[in-house]
């Protein structure tokens, strides 16, 4: 974190790095009514899906839901970090974030183990454990399949975990796949994220500039600016704003204003056409 930047502008943090607080993130209705929905899924179990087009706010649901699931007690979650694993490397993983030790190269052990310990939870807690899958388009058919299994008991008609699928559009379009089809079926809460209109992400840039301590850093026709420039895209207008913050740190600019929006994104001049 650049002191220099917080200092200069009196900011409690940078409000466009990726690494803002979960607790100052804008979320939209559609993002409070999905994570209010796993809230209430937990005490059942099933899947659940985030799909959307990149820089459209997936990544910002998840760290909402996990931070939300946090203040709930005995809750336990666990987010996969490495989607594209073969099965091998998916129960060693799985055994790390629920603190099972498990022995990957027998799965029928593997399993029994794992889903006792779920059982074990769910018997002292009534809530079933959550698992969040980031970029899940990238996990292979038979990686779905183990989950699908681990999950069921009671010939299929209990789930033992609450398993949250986040990705892109890709995502959605695996799911109508013959062997993905029983997964999509039991998909109970859905979350598409979309491009924003401008008035939306200027609704997000402010709230940011306000939680961060200091909402008069960027003048009003500089934010409106952006917010047209920016394509409907959250990424992309957090990356415009932090490369304006960053070029108005380097002059020691008191204002950011459109002046040093055209100095930064102005557009190669076209060479003149020869008669």
């Amino acid at each position: 974190m650049n002191k220099k930047l917080l200092s200069l502008y009196s900011l409690k943090f940078n409000p466009f790095s990726a690494e803002v607080p979960t607790a100052a993130l804008w979320s939209t209705p559609a993002i409070q009514s999905f994570c209010w929905r796993i809230e209430q899924q937990i005490g059942e179990g099933g899947f659940a899906l985030a799909v959307g087009d990149p820089g459209t706010g997936k990544s910002a649901a998840l760290r909402i839901l996990v931070e939300r699931l946090g203040n709930l007690a005995d809750v336990m979650v666990g987010v996969l970090t490495r989607p594209q694993a073969a099965i091998a490397d998916l129960y060693r993983e799985l055994g790390h974030l629920f603190s099972v030790p498990l022995a990957p190269h027998n799965r029928w052990a593997s399993a029994k183990v794992l889903r006792e310990r779920w059982l074990h939870h769910i018997e002292n807690s009534l809530h079933r454990p959550v698992l969040l899958i980031d970029e899940a388009q990238q996990m292979s058919a038979p990686a779905f399949t183990e989950l699908r299994l681990l999950s069921s008991a009671e010939l299929d008609s209990r789930s033992i975990l609450t398993t949250v699928l986040a990705g892109d559009n890709r995502l959605a379009g695996r799911l109508q796949e013959p062997d993905l089809l029983p997964i999509a079926s039991r998909i109970r809460a859905r979350l598409r994220t979309e491009a924003l209109d401008p008035s939306q992400l200027l609704q997000c840039v402010n709230h940011l500039l306000k939680t961060a301590g200091n909402s008069k850093l960027m003048s009003h026709s500089l934010l409106q600016t952006l917010c047209e420039h920016a394509a409907g895209n959250l990424r992309l207008l957090m990356n415009m704003a932090n490369d304006l913050l960053a070029a108005a740190l380097e002059q020691e600019r008191e204002q950011i204003d459109e002046k040093l929006f055209f100095e930064v994104f102005a557009l190669d001049p076209k060479p003149a056409l020869k008669r």
